[in-house]
């Protein structure tokens, strides 16, 4: 302490910041503690500090699973900190920064949970949404019309490779992914199945839309100028499309995703072996080719599928 004169003693500057002042976030870290807190503990309107502790403590654990990646369990306990500031009686001032960090949390969250389900080349689904997502939609027992699966496969996929190289063949991918999301009803949405197989995931429609749809998504394909992209280049795809009704959908087991995919995959193998560049599906029990492939003689069986 300086000294003002006999005896007076000159206090010292207080050095003590907040810690939020001036607090610089080196990402993923989170403040420990909320100044608003620890300012107003000697009010005694002030909250038990039990709840001041557990704040600081949801605080602590957000910190330490942020810095490991795990931003959906550090944006839940950020977000429990919030609430029991809000069940206060009379709740802090939230600084700006507590709150742009729970932002970035939440938005690092979602960016990694879409990154989770999504096909690094093709930017389309991936196998482990597309089983989660039809399971989800079979329980949910308001589908109307029933709900349509098609395998979409392209043809001659590996002539492509061996011609004209993986690379253009990751563009041919990526592009033939664009053309069958072009037109999908709402609430459908296309999937990677594996290699050069794709899965359209079509709800709430019948079966003749569904039909419709998987035509023009053939088209699309077999129209597109693939000779742009290289000289020589042509792509179709064959299609096999199942549709389970409304009332059936909702009367079945966890198992009839599974059951409905190996429909669509004895369907593609008849569009195969009927010529290639069709769309199959079954009606009263029997397969038909769509569109143009329609006209076509021979019709092969599909294989056996459990039904």
């Amino acid at each position: 302490m300086a000294v003002l004169g006999r005896g007076v003693a000159k206090p010292e500057p207080d050095q003590r910041d907040s810690p939020w002042r001036d607090h610089r976030v080196s990402e993923p870290t989170v403040p420990l503690r909320h100044p608003a807190i620890t300012e107003r503990t000697e009010n005694p309107d002030d909250p038990p500090a039990d709840t001041a502790n557990l704040v600081s403590l949801h605080e602590s654990i957000a910190a330490l699973l942020a810095s490991r990646g795990q931003y959906r369990q550090a944006y839940q306990h950020l977000r429990s900190a919030l609430d029991l500031m809000s069940e206060m009686s009379a709740p802090p001032q939230i600084p700006e920064q507590f709150r742009r960090e729970v932002d970035r949390l939440r938005r690092e969250h979602a960016e990694a949970h879409e990154q989770s389900i999504r096909d690094s080349l093709t930017a389309s689904y991936n196998r482990r949404y597309l089983d989660q997502r039809l399971v989800d939609l079979v329980a949910e027992q308001g589908t109307a019309n029933g709900l349509a699966v098609a395998l979409v496969d392209l043809d001659w996929f590996k002539q492509v490779n061996d011609t004209f190289g993986h690379l253009v063949g990751d563009r041919v991918l990526q592009r033939v992914v664009e053309l069958l999301q072009d037109g999908l009803p709402d609430g459908g949405f296309c999937a990677r199945y594996g290699g050069e197989e794709f899965v359209l995931v079509l709800p709430g429609i019948d079966q003749n839309a569904a039909v419709e749809i998987a035509e023009a998504a053939r088209g699309r394909v077999e129209r597109y100028p693939w000779s742009s992209l290289v000289l020589g280049l042509r792509v179709t795809v064959s299609i096999g499309l199942a549709h389970e009704p409304a009332i059936r959908v909702a009367d079945n087991t966890p198992a009839a995703p599974e059951r409905q995919l190996r429909e669509a995959d004895a369907l593609l193998y008849t569009a195969k072996q009927s010529g290639r560049n069709a769309v199959a599906y079954l009606l009263e029990g029997t397969a038909h080719l769509a569109g143009a492939a329609a006209g076509r003689r021979a019709i092969v069986t599909p294989r056996a599928s459990a039904r």
